[in-house]
């Protein structure tokens, strides 16, 4: 398959899979609810986070946080269309696992890029306790970049393994 129409439609995907989420979980309940799920451990909440990953930045107000934001989610998305064009720009060796991680990082900032443009705030839903550490809401997008990142070491580390 084309490394482009893989990338869209891994990206896509990821992209409706996280407004079906956000949009079912704005409807079910309203700010701030809690539906525990396993007690003590997992809930489902319903957040809207007007800062970056892990609520940072929500004291920077206005405009100022929306443009930072917004360019920032721009920017990478621009710098993983990049990579995907020129891997080898990077030292990065082009392979099927590598478009795969940037596709997935791509469709995760596309979901709360999206929910930032269009609402100000990015929706979250999924909170973790471990013991008394409350890990922050997160939501699919999160999740995905995250997946993307960890292949992305992934490819590294085989890269690095497959020169030796």
């Amino acid at each position: 398959m084309n490394r482009w129409v893989r990338t869209a439609v891994i990206a896509a995907a990821i992209l409706v899979l996280d407004r079906i989420t956000k949009l079912y979980i704005q409807a079910a309940l309203t700010a701030y609810d809690t539906h525990p799920v396993i007690a003590g451990f997992f809930n489902i909440v319903h957040v809207e986070n007007p800062g970056a990953a892990f609520g940072m930045l929500d004291g920077l107000h206005g405009a100022w946080r929306t443009v930072l934001l917004t360019g920032v989610s721009i920017a990478v998305m621009s710098g993983i269309l990049f990579v995907l064009h020129r891997p080898s720009s990077f030292g990065l060796k082009d392979s099927v696992l590598l478009q795969v991680a940037l596709a997935t990082v791509l469709g995760g900032a596309l979901g709360n890029l999206w929910d930032r443009a269009f609402r100000g705030t990015v929706t979250d839903f999924l909170q973790f306790f471990f013991g008394t550490y409350e890990f922050p809401s997160f939501n699919v997008a999160d999740i995905m970049i995250n997946v993307g990142a960890g292949l992305l070491l992934l490819t590294q580390w085989r890269n690095g393994k497959q020169s030796v």
